[in-house]
């Protein structure tokens, strides 16, 4: 009787064990698909700036003059007189009118060929500084939510593995590490050690400051490029290596029952 009575509560609390799996399983594959939707959108925004679709403020000071945009007649109205006072200055020399036509021909031979391009981005991609912002806050804010609550059910997911005896603890335990130093190299350090160290998140100003800054040298173009694109393949690669670990552990779990 003893013997009956123990398995009966062994298999209780395995069944209570399984559906406990069941809910984490289900809660981080949706945290999983949130955290991967959110660095997919920051890399999406770190691009389009960076590429220049975005009219960021220094960008749209720079194009503005007394509150009007600069046009073809604007331009137009101050290039005239400035060819006028030339020509005027170069009558008698036919060898250095010659050179200024020539000058002027060419810069309007490639104004033409520019002029078709940056009005063809503008026409795909009227993104905003504003819409960056909105974008990145929001990620920001879901995705350190999701990468929180996403290792923490994988601990949660440890300790019903330990105290059911359910087995698959290596992969379990790998996976909990892995979101848990996604989770560490996620975070804004750069905020707190005044850029000491820097973490995979940003904020849009800093997005913006990076992206607009002049870069010389291959190492500063290397380092801008390892911190938004770099980084963020490596938050990549933890994340997708904890899932696989996570999901080895539930067909352990399965395999070992002889439920698979």
């Amino acid at each position: 009787m003893d013997g009956n009575q123990n398995k009966q509560s062994n298999l209780v609390d395995t069944t209570d064990c399984l559906e406990a799996v069941g809910v984490c399983r289900g809660w981080k594959n949706f945290l999983f698909v949130i955290v991967a939707l959110c660095l997919l959108l920051l890399q999406l925004s770190f691009w389009l700036v960076n590429a220049g679709y975005v009219k960021t403020e220094t960008l749209e000071t720079a194009s503005t003059l007394s509150g009007e945009e600069i046009t073809p007649s604007i331009v137009k109205q101050i290039v005239k007189p400035l060819e006028e006072n030339e020509t005027k200055q170069l009558v008698g020399e036919p060898n250095k009118i010659e050179e200024a036509t020539e000058r002027k021909t060419a810069s309007e031979s490639i104004a033409s060929e520019e002029k078709p391009q940056s009005s063809k981005q503008t026409n795909l991609f009227d993104i905003k500084v504003k819409h960056i912002n909105w974008i990145v806050r929001f990620c920001n804010f879901v995705l350190i939510l999701a990468a929180m609550l996403y290792c923490l059910t994988l601990l949660f997911c440890l300790k019903i593995s330990l105290l059911g005896r359910l087995g698959g603890i290596n992969h379990i335990c790998r996976a909990f590490f892995l979101s848990l130093v996604m989770v560490v190299l996620l975070l804004p350090w750069q905020r707190f050690f005044s850029n000491i160290i820097v973490g995979a998140m940003y904020t849009p100003d800093e997005l913006v400051k990076w992206c607009t800054a002049e870069r010389t040298g291959i190492f500063n173009t290397f380092f801008h490029y390892l911190r938004f694109t770099g980084y963020w393949l490596l938050i990549i690669l933890f994340l997708v290596f904890s899932q696989l670990r996570s999901s080895r552990w539930t067909k352990a779990i399965l395999r070992r029952l002889e439920v698979l």
